[in-house]
């Protein structure tokens, strides 16, 4: 490699008659930082806001839930009792019973999904017990006045606080009233608690009622509509899932926290793809500029290729030259945008450059994570580009002939 880098460093240094060529390396280079250093601070902002969303939903969420159309029965429901319980992996679990309802109060009233759980096990398969924010999470069963646990902002729309009353009702209640002589006579509610899970489609339209009352509601006595699983470790999720898709009848669906969410992490990653292939086009552009100087440097250095031929110089060492060239202007470029992608990032964890209204957002400041794996893939892919640009002057530097571009010298 001896003579033929040290050859491509001179001419990446030397002054030569085509002053334009130093100009459009040193643009090449600044392209290639800007590029770079935007492609990894946005991928790291993608990231961050991943992670924030994946936080606030597993904190939420239970991490399997198990369902069947038609509900399940108390021996079903025994049954898989047995499974959990034989299961080191799983943390905890509780039944469930889901459907929709209205819920009125004296100012508004709006259609939620009402779900009944057990107050003593709702707390090991998901983070409910954890978000209360008002009053505690106490659902008594009452054929006269229940509980019920509702979100923050659908408690705003309610103008509902801790202790006062609320009037749910079901579809079943609906259908009841039809029948001739017969009124409508919705459920009564205290409210017991207040929950905030940071998460604004949880607090506008979910409330929680015991198991019993749910069961009346929607006219499912002795059955639940499912069970909440949650685990020991997060990572363990496809594995268990896969182990009870195996264990469990015909008919019964296994959803992870994953599958719960996946027309959101559809989007995000779309989003992601989308944001990646726009900012990469300016690492694109920048390696355009490195095709146009290396092969102005080829036609500037006619002479110089024709000598090199001449005193014995194989097409595959003018090739190494040219490559040499084009490679250092993408390793710096690279370098560069790396060290102020990092710099940006840092700036934004520590000082948080770009802040959020803490009154719209749940977080202070746009989040970053930085994952040592995109800033490989980032690094590589200029790196590549670089290269492929180097190689076209680099074998039309290796196809002058040497009687013709010295001739007239």
């Amino acid at each position: 490699m001896g003579f033929e880098f040290f050859i491509a460093r001179r001419y990446l240094r030397s002054k030569g008659t085509i002053q334009f060529i130093s100009v459009v390396n040193i643009i090449s280079i600044i392209g290639l930082t800007v590029g770079v250093s935007a492609l990894l601070v946005v991928l790291s902002v993608f990231n961050g806001f991943s992670e924030v969303v994946s936080s606030i939903l597993i904190s939420f969420d239970p991490h399997l839930r198990i369902e069947r159309q038609g509900g399940l029965s108390e021996d079903e429901y025994r049954s898989l009792q047995a499974l959990f319980d034989s299961d080191e992996r799983i943390r905890g679990y509780s039944p469930v019973v889901t459907g929709k309802a209205m819920i009125v109060s004296r100012a508004s009233s709006k259609v939620v999904f009402v779900r009944g759980v057990d107050e003593r096990k709702i707390g090991d398969a998901s983070g409910l017990k954890d978000k209360i924010v008002l009053g505690s999470l106490t659902l008594l069963d009452s054929a006269n006045v229940g509980s019920i646990v509702i979100g923050l902002t659908l408690a705003d729309r309610l103008a509902a606080l801790v202790e006062g009353e609320v009037l749910v009702v079901s579809p079943y209640a609906f259908d009841a009233a039809l029948v001739p002589f017969s009124q409508l006579t919705p459920a009564k509610f205290e409210v017991t608690g207040i929950f905030e899970s940071n998460n604004k489609d949880y607090d506008a339209n979910y409330a929680y009622v015991s198991i019993a009352s749910a069961q009346r509601l929607f006219n499912m006595e002795h059955r639940i509509s499912g069970v909440e699983v949650r685990l020991t470790d997060i990572d363990l999720v496809e594995e268990v899932k896969t182990r009870l898709l195996l264990e469990l009848p015909p008919g019964v669906q296994v959803s992870s926290w994953y599958d719960l969410h996946k027309d959101l992490y559809s989007v995000m990653r779309i989003e992601r793809w989308v944001a990646y292939i726009i900012l990469s086009l300016i690492i694109v552009v920048a390696t355009f500029n490195v095709l146009g100087s290396l092969t102005m440097t080829v036609i500037e250095k006619q002479r110089d290729i024709g000598v090199l031929k001449s005193m014995g110089a194989t097409s595959k060492s003018l090739i190494r030259i040219f490559m040499f060239e084009g490679m250092c202007v993408g390793i710096v470029g690279t370098i560069l945008g790396v060290c102020l992608g990092v710099l940006i990032l840092y700036l934004q964890i520590e000082f948080h450059l770009f802040p959020l209204d803490t009154r719209v957002y749940v977080i202070p400041a746009i989040p970053v994570e930085i994952r040592p794996f995109d800033f490989l893939v980032v690094s590589i892919a200029a790196l590549a580009l670089s290269a492929l640009a180097s190689y076209y002057p680099a074998r039309r530097a290796a196809k002058v002939v040497p009687i013709e571009a010295i001739r007239w010298e």
